[in-house]
């Protein structure tokens, strides 16, 4: 079995590599992923799209550490909290200009929670 580092360090390249094949066939459908930014709009890169995985990977592997260590049931905490804040982050992309870069920039959303979430809480050691 895997440790506990090495399945969340393949858990965030794989929501990552999820991410960015959604990406790409979106902007082969749609082209530019634009988001609303007050009054302009943002093309979503790339770049953006690895930033945001891996740094929300991240903090979701320091929480879940933090958990471990401070409480027997941080599985069950962290997989709520998880959930709430995927939950909220599906909220962002409601910001996006046209329906196919809204379905765009939800899947990735949902892949990345689809892949790191089960992944990071099945990882989880015993306090």
């Amino acid at each position: 079995m895997k440790s506990p580092a090495a399945t969340r360090a393949l858990a965030i390249v794989g929501a990552t590599v999820g991410a960015i094949l959604v990406w790409v066939i979106a902007h082969q459908a749609v082209g530019d992923l634009n988001v609303k930014t007050g009054d302009s709009s943002q093309t979503v890169s790339i770049v953006a799209v690895i930033l945001t995985v891996v740094f929300a990977g991240l903090i979701g592997w320091g929480l879940l550490a933090i958990l471990e260590r401070a409480t027997g049931k941080a599985r069950t905490i962290w997989t709520v909290v998880a959930v709430v804040f995927l939950v909220l982050s599906l909220l962002g992309p409601l910001g996006a200009v046209g329906t196919g870069a809204k379905v765009s920039l939800l899947l990735m959303h949902l892949v990345a929670g689809a892949v790191i979430i089960p992944l990071f809480a099945r990882s989880t050691t015993p306090r």
